[in-house]
């Protein structure tokens, strides 16, 4: 396998911090190389010297003659006055008839959504998501021996993440890229560097072979914190309890890493925490009644939607870019009013909103000073905190807390805006790309908060990983004017975008989840009173069925397991796990109805 750049004792320092020191490592072709590490801790800078953007302090830096390369960085600037098809497609140097007829640009074009844009539109006007999609598909429509990419995904919807990884998957060329999406880094990389402590360690395989080798290296060093020690323990139950990793590992790896987690509580304990959310909210939370939201040029968003959010629910939102999921976070908020409808909000409710803009910043503060200013202690779950405890949660060092927060890096201000926002202690929670600029550590400590929070959660994010992790139930806007429940979660809303088709909206055949737009869609009347407060407590009382059946079940194939040398015993077994699973299935059933008439 040809080596295509190689690194040899490299170092790069900015002031007195050593971003790199002696660093040595290769890129090899038709590697794919995820790379991970802290907010400022010198990953665009390692990107920026192997790409020949920075010369390093010392060290070589040797490449492959004639290499194909293309770079793009968050720092990259569009030529002013050029338009979108000038800086996608002028360095292919072909004719219109040329590229439109090559299936793999046109792929490129409409899968970073160049083709929505329009490559006439001067890119001076353009947001800055705008600009890095344009910077991206002018990378990604060129032939290529080598890719080298900066957060890739940002700016980029949950369908957006999936086509840019089957797109890099299919491609020769080699990758190296710095992202903190876990899901796009564990379906695309075969490798992972770890920029930490001006040093680059090396793993094979994505994030799930990353995190059993980092907890491995944890388990044998005994100077290592014990905090990032419980976190490694934390994040091996969750993907344990998920998916299997998709690579091999060798046993005594494996063994090891179920060791470290076999003591481990659940990460949640959702009926406790919905005890203490109920304590603390009414049973009115946040209501949106016939409402209809509109964009700020009037184009019609939802029409005729009611929801009620209820004390203690965790939801994901997503949908397709433009159809309305910030629009529908400002009105949960309260910042904007529906075009139509109206909006009720509970008398002891207290909304904290995280914004994906960074403009509520005293920026003539230090970061202490910044957190201090909302709250000097919270209780987090059962548990009291400073906060300087809370700051030092989400990655600022009590060194750190003395910067001004005007000196701060784009990722470590929207940490401070996260601190802020929990320090007021919220009772619901609105989150709006979370995860934009937060380092893979920082959200395994933001998972880690919202595990032990209790209180209504509604979150946009297109880091699936996230949504799947910390929220129970996936809700939708495809565009059709509804909100739609999604029971199969993330991956379902990607099949029903897949049947779409452009431009389509589901049909009643396709759907699976239920809208909540109950004026049009063919259900059971909905029902009000007395009979709706019915039909909760008995969904709660499904629901406990349901999970106790469910842990009942998995105990019996545990049974049936041990008793592998009884035959009288497994049929008895094997008799009752048939009963429970018809039980569980039947009150399932039965929680879907209901599910439906509630809306």
């Amino acid at each position: 396998m040809a080596n295509l750049i190689n690194l040899e004792q490299v170092s790069k320092s900015f002031g007195i911090k050593p971003l790199l020191d002696s660093v040595s490592l290769g890129v090899n072709e038709g590697e794919r190389i995820g790379v991970v590490g802290l907010n400022g801790g010198g990953k665009t800078t390692m990107l920026e010297v192997l790409a020949g953007l920075e010369e390093p302090d010392s060290g070589r830096v040797s490449r492959v003659g004639g290499l194909r390369m293309a770079v793009v960085t968050q720092r990259g600037t569009l030529p002013a006055g050029a338009s979108v098809g000038d800086v996608v497609l002028g360095p292919l140097g072909v004719a219109e008839h040329e590229w439109a007829g090559d299936a793999r640009i046109r792929s490129v074009l409409a899968g970073i959504g160049i083709d929505r844009l329009g490559l006439d539109t001067i890119v001076d006007g353009l947001s800055g998501g705008e600009r890095r999609r344009v910077a991206l598909a002018a990378a990604l429509v060129q032939e290529l021996d080598l890719l080298v990419l900066d957060e890739p995904t940002n700016h980029l919807d949950v369908e957006g993440v999936q086509w840019l990884a089957e797109h890099l998957l299919s491609r020769r060329s080699a990758l190296v890229v710095v992202t903190h999406d876990r899901w796009f880094l564990d379906t695309v990389a075969t490798r992972t560097w770890e920029v930490v402590g001006g040093k680059v360690e090396s793993y094979d395989g994505g994030y799930n072979d990353w995190i059993f080798a980092r907890a491995e290296r944890a388990r044998q060093a005994d100077a290592m914190e014990e905090r990032r020690r419980n976190l490694a323990r934390k994040e091996l139950a969750w993907l344990r309890r998920g998916a299997p990793a998709r690579t091999s590992k060798p046993r005594y790896r494996v063994e090891a890493a179920e060791a470290l987690i076999a003591n481990v509580p659940p990460p949640r304990d959702s009926v406790a925490l919905a005890s203490f959310a109920k304590r603390r909210l009414g049973r009115v939370v946040v209501e949106l009644e016939d409402a209809t939201l509109t964009s700020p040029d009037g184009r019609e968003l939802v029409r005729d939607l009611t929801w009620r959010l209820g004390p203690g629910e965790r939801i994901g939102l997503v949908g397709v870019n433009g159809s309305g999921k910030t629009t529908l976070l400002r009105t949960l908020a309260g910042e904007r009013e529906p075009a139509a409808g109206r909006r009720i909000q509970g008398q002891t409710v207290e909304i904290g909103w995280l914004r994906q803009e960074l403009d509520d910043l005293p920026t003539d503060m230090r970061v202490l000073e910044a957190v201090q200013d909302v709250a000097e202690r919270i209780t987090l779950g059962d548990k009291e905190i400073s906060a300087g405890q809370l700051a030092e949660r989400l990655g600022f060092t009590p060194a750190r807390q003395r910067t001004p927060v005007g000196d701060l890096s784009g990722g470590e201000r929207r940490r401070l805006q996260l601190t802020r926002v929990l320090m007021a202690e919220p009772n619901v929670l609105l989150l709006d790309e979370p995860t934009n600029d937060l380092d893979i550590d920082t959200l395994q400590q933001l998972e880690d908060l919202l595990d032990g929070w209790a209180g209504t959660l509604v979150v946009i994010s297109h880091d699936r990983y996230l949504v799947e992790r910390i929220c129970d139930s996936t809700w939708a806007l495809f565009g059709d004017g509804k909100l739609t429940n999604l029971p199969g979660g993330i991956d379902e809303y990607l099949r029903r975008r897949a049947a779409m088709g452009d431009g389509d909206v589901p049909s009643s055949a396709s759907t699976v989840g239920k809208s909540v737009d109950a004026g049009t869609a063919p259900a059971a009347p909905r029902l009000d009173g007395a009979a709706e407060r019915a039909a909760r407590k008995e969904l709660s009382r499904l629901e406990r069925a349901v999970g106790k059946l469910t842990d009942r079940e998995e105990k019996l194939h545990h049974d049936l397991a041990e008793a592998a040398t009884d035959p009288t015993r497994l049929q008895e077994l094997d008799a009752e796990l048939r009963k429970v699973v018809a039980e569980r299935e039947a009150a399932e059933e039965q929680w879907m109805e209901l599910a439906e008439q509630l809306g």
